[in-house]
């Protein structure tokens, strides 16, 4: 029997999870869910001529509009939804998900907002549905192939992430292309990490402990630094059993500095300052004036890349484990490496909801499914995971 999907915010990375629904997880309904008709329509029409077969359906639907969303989720039958809006409204339509008795995942990326989520894991089980905030690229499928990692010893201890989407081709001043949106990338700039330090969960800030990482060319060195919400629940669920685990972000050399910059001047800051009278947010004047001059190109080629390393022990003997994967803008589709990145994790996931393969209940995403069978799914859709075992 085929599967009924729903995308709330079918942007970017909801719509490749889409796409990848439609190949892979058996759908029969791709209900294309969006505040704009146009934007709906749009990504329904781009999925049916990929897949060469009418199966999404455009839906105008405003995220905020609980009591609406769940009637839609209801009268169309939907057994999984992908959040593909941003973070704020993600508690919401966890409630809206366990009312309509509807698997969920969102694309996370803001730590409080998913222990608002995890707190209603029970209301969610007593509904009988699975709920798996934090998919996506970071965190996501870093926290995954984390896993993956860790698999392959029999006494992990440390692990190190990092992670990046870029511009294959990077042009100044910024040498970056956003390919998401720009309230995700401010918010993994401000605040704290939660990270595992000495075998307990400590809070790092944002935009510090810069190191440089080593890519074979053409990427070759890039900056790494710490960034918000890539670790977020697997910090508590590992602690204890782990001594470590961070992530950091991956830029081209000379970014970190103009972010740094644009912290000091406090063009990250939520609170108002009043400027000739008027109450103005810095953040969102940011928004405002940086968006234009980074949003990625219509042609724009990007890559995405992810680094793992974990070390512990097997049989007795120290041991290192690297975990490496590569994705680059597909031509054929379309699809950004990001959206490839975020959407897939997301859909496979998504998939494993629908087809009542994951546990019930709000699922962090380290405990929702293994690395080793992700590894494999992955692998369907084109992802060649390289590991290393020193």
């Amino acid at each position: 029997m085929g599967k009924r999907y729903a995308i709330i915010g079918s942007g970017r990375q909801g719509t490749a999870a889409a796409y990848d629904l439609g190949r892979f997880g058996e759908a029969e309904l791709l209900l294309m869910m969006d505040a704009t008709f146009e934007q709906a329509q749009e990504a329904a029409t781009r999925i049916n001529r990929l897949l060469d077969h009418e199966v999404a359906k455009p839906l105008r639907i405003d995220a905020a509009g609980l009591p609406a969303v769940t009637a839609a989720l209801k009268e169309h039958g939907i057994q999984a939804f992908l959040s593909g809006t941003p973070y704020a409204f993600n508690l919401g339509l966890t409630k809206a998900a366990i009312e309509a008795g509807a698997g969920m995942t969102d694309l996370g990326g803001n730590s409080d907002v998913v222990q608002s989520q995890l707190a209603l894991s029970e209301r969610a089980a007593a509904a009988g549905i699975t709920i798996v905030p934090d998919c996506g690229l970071g965190p996501g499928m870093t926290t995954t192939l984390s896993l993956y990692a860790m698999e392959q010893l029999d006494e992990p201890e440390e692990v190190f992430i990092w992670d990046c989407g870029l511009p294959q081709d990077p042009q100044p001043p910024w040498d970056y292309a956003l390919t998401f949106s720009i309230e995700g990338l401010t918010n993994e700039y401000d605040g704290d990490c939660l990270f595992i330090r000495d075998g307990e969960t400590v809070r790092v800030p944002a935009l510090e402990e810069l190191e440089t990482v080593r890519f074979p060319e053409p990427i070759g060195e890039l900056e790494a630094f710490t960034t918000s919400g890539g670790v977020t629940t697997a910090a508590q669920t590992f602690a204890g059993v782990l001594k470590t685990l961070q992530n950091k972000t991956l830029r081209y050399p000379g970014h970190f500095a103009k972010l740094k910059v644009i912290q000091q001047l406090g063009l990250l800051d939520t609170s108002p300052v009043t400027v000739d009278g008027q109450s103005i947010i810095p953040r969102k004047v940011l928004h405002a004036l940086w968006e234009p001059q980074i949003r990625a190109a219509p042609d724009t080629r990007d890559l995405a890349l992810i680094r793992i390393l974990a070390r512990g022990r097997s049989a007795g003997k120290a041991a290192e484990v690297q975990v490496d994967l590569q994705l680059l803008y597909d031509e054929e589709t379309g699809f950004t490496a990001m959206e490839q990145g975020t959407g897939w994790h997301a859909s496979i996931l998504t998939a494993a909801i629908a087809a009542g393969e994951l546990q019930p209940g709000v699922i962090p995403v380290e405990k929702a499914m293994s690395g080793s069978d992700f590894v494999t799914r992955a692998a369907l859709r084109g992802f060649r995971v390289e590991l290393q075992v020193r």
